[in-house]
């Protein structure tokens, strides 16, 4: 990773947001922990485009999918998705894939 972290991805889920496919592809970062983290959002900002490049596209062409919107979650613990954990730490990104890319998508 760019940040220097060691990240491990705990899921793949496959998901209808409005009518658009989303694929969420989440990662176990414990280094982001607000209580005993070393790294940093501003730190990790790079991981993103890292993730979406070199995980999500290839995993994307390897099962045949398509996918509207790649979400990229950094959680310094596993979470269920769609749960709350007001001690866990999480940072989300998405992107759109344009011309066989990732576009960081600006929310």
């Amino acid at each position: 990773m760019p940040s220097g972290q060691d990240l491990s991805l705990t899921e793949v889920l496959i998901d209808d947001v409005s009518g658009e496919a989303w694929l969420r592809f989440r990662f176990l970062a414990p280094q982001i922990s607000r209580h005993s983290g070393t790294v940093t959002y501003s730190d990790a900002e790079d991981d993103f485009a890292h993730l979406c490049d070199a995980v999500a596209r290839p995993y994307l062409l390897e099962h045949a999918l398509a996918a509207d919107v790649i979400a990229i979650t950094l959680m310094d613990r596993a979470v269920p998705f769609g749960q709350a954990d007001p001690d866990a730490t999480q940072f989300i990104e998405v992107f759109r894939i344009e011309n066989d890319a990732c576009v960081w998508e600006l929310l």
